[in-house]
């Protein structure tokens, strides 16, 4: 037995079931492992965003980390944007990353870098493996780190010499350790209270108990505007989001004196503007975080007696089969042919404003957002999603700008015969881009119509592309095409991709 393999061995042993992986030479005794260990499904990616970004998906619904196997320090650098987004979920995801053989270390080679320097930023643990004999004990430690507390992104760093070199035993990981009990650490809840939810409290049994505080208190309960994860539609109960529009946030916000933050991060504009505070509370309101596990700190909060509110199934609006295709037009076919218990993968960006209310009270799903904000996630966790809940249907709603990041990830869809569909919101455009430069510089601001933000010269053929990858794929531009191209593709095993054209309007 050898490095590479006491590694996979150990990370099998340790519950960890995919490797996303695109590798590279330095990698080969790895991959070699990798393909041999039974259980340990090998994923082949095309760039190391998808391997990154699917790893984020798998880790949300999965509860548990996928891994990553990446080449060297450029291929970790191609992961980053992504392992960013896993970072600002919260999501488990263990890398492992080559690198070149100690002893060829200082001789100049193409590809030497500082790894760890670069996985720091967006790993809460990183660690290089200095010998095959313990290389096992560190793949369980790597994982262990990805589940916390506090967890995260965990990088464990194999140079070559570590993976080809004799290794002693494959580790088994320890008891798992128990999360900390909440607790209160609050002042008392009354109806100038806001509570905040996030993490693991969005899903139902957070939502539950939060909703049984609120019932009981009159305390306004909302969800951050960017969950990683949040349970939602009928039968669950019902929580309404932060918008994301600072200006309307801190409307939402204002008259509130209190503001308990269970699993969230205190609010805050995502883009600074000149003379705007970038804190979205309201001046002297005072914030406090439950301590420890949020969902039990909530759980010793609420009155079991209460009920909380549950959503029910509302009828949605039914338009004309012309009527063409725009960001609430989408929004409204995508609810309406849900199905119950679907994933839905939102990276429709400003073409989904539209979207959290009508899917609030559509079937039960499951939605994930782009909590970092660095574009291009949607269609690879989309792949990690299908291959962590096989059983469920997966929606993505990508932005056509943010689909052109990671393209790739449909060759994933295909290969794995996965069952995702897309919806491409083409407005051919940039359009958060032109939004916010209406905003930041004026209406009239020369760069509000700015030929760098446009994506219509030429236009991007997403049928073309997505064909040319092996997914089935059409386009539509009025609610009835929608309607019927989402329909066979939610009836037909494997991937599909819908091209829906709406206005450029910004």
């Amino acid at each position: 037995m050898n490095g590479a393999t006491a590694i996979m061995e150990s990370l099998r042993a340790a519950g960890v079931g995919v490797c996303f992986a695109n590798p590279g030479t330095s990698e080969l005794h790895l991959t070699a492992a990798l393909e041999d260990v039974p259980g340990l499904r090998p994923v082949l990616c095309l760039f190391e965003g998808v391997a990154t970004g699917a790893a984020d998906g798998y880790g949300r619904m999965a509860g548990l980390p996928a891994v990553t196997l990446l080449h060297q320090g450029v291929g970790l650098a191609n992961g980053l944007a992504n392992l960013h987004n896993a970072m600002r979920a919260a999501t488990p995801v263990v890398n492992l990353v080559g690198d070149g053989a100690t002893t060829h270390r200082g001789l100049g080679a193409p590809l030497e870098s500082d790894v760890a320097a670069l996985a720091a930023p967006m790993s809460c643990w990183t660690r290089t493996a200095t010998n095959a004999a313990t290389a096992g004990e560190a793949a369980i430690a790597a994982v262990a780190a990805a589940l916390g507390p506090p967890g995260g992104v965990a990088t464990l760093i194999v140079p070559a010499d570590v993976a080809w070199s004799p290794a002693g035993r494959v580790a088994l990981p320890a008891a798992p350790v128990s999360r900390s009990p909440g607790s209160r650490s609050a002042g008392p809840i009354g109806p100038d209270t806001v509570l905040l939810l996030g993490g693991p409290a969005l899903l139902a049994r957070g939502l539950a108990a939060a909703g049984r505080v609120a019932r009981a208190t009159g305390a306004l309960v909302l969800a951050e505007a960017f969950p990683g994860r949040l349970e939602q539609g009928a039968g669950v109960p019902a929580v309404d989001r932060l918008s994301g529009d600072p200006v309307g946030d801190r409307r939402r916000l204002a008259g509130h004196a209190h503001l308990v933050l269970a699993g969230a991060s205190a609010p805050v504009a995502a883009f600074a503007r000149p003379g705007m505070p970038g804190e979205l509370t309201p001046p002297g309101c005072v914030v406090e975080r439950l301590d420890g596990d949020p969902v039990a700190a909530l759980e010793e909060l609420a009155d079991p007696g209460i009920r909380p509110a549950i959503r029910a199934a509302a009828p949605l609006p039914v338009r004309p089969a012309d009527t063409p295709l725009s960001a609430t037009t989408v929004a409204e076919v995508v609810a309406a042919h849900l199905p119950d218990g679907a994933i839905l993968v939102d990276e429709a960006n400003t073409s989904g404003v539209a979207l959290p209310a009508a899917t609030a009270a559509a079937a039960r799903h499951d939605l994930l957002t782009n909590s970092g904000f660095a574009i291009g996630l949607g269609l690879p966790m989309a792949a990690g999603a299908a291959l962590a809940c096989p059983d469920r249907p997966v929606i993505c709603l990508e932005a056509d700008g943010s689909a052109m990041y990671t393209p790739s990830a449909l060759w994933t869809h295909a290969r794995e015969g996965l069952d995702v569909t897309t919806i491409v919101l083409n407005n051919r455009g940039y359009a958060i881009l032109r939004r916010e430069s209406r905003r930041v510089l004026g209406d009239d601001a020369p760069s509000a119509t700015s030929a760098m933000f446009d994506l219509s010269a030429p236009d991007l053929d997403f049928v073309a592309l997505a064909m040319s990858m092996g997914v089935p794929a059409g386009r539509a531009t009025t609610t009835g095409e929608l309607a019927t191209r989402l329909k066979q593709a939610l009836a037909e095993p494997g991937p599909h991709l819908i091209d829906a054209v709406v206005p450029a309007r910004y």
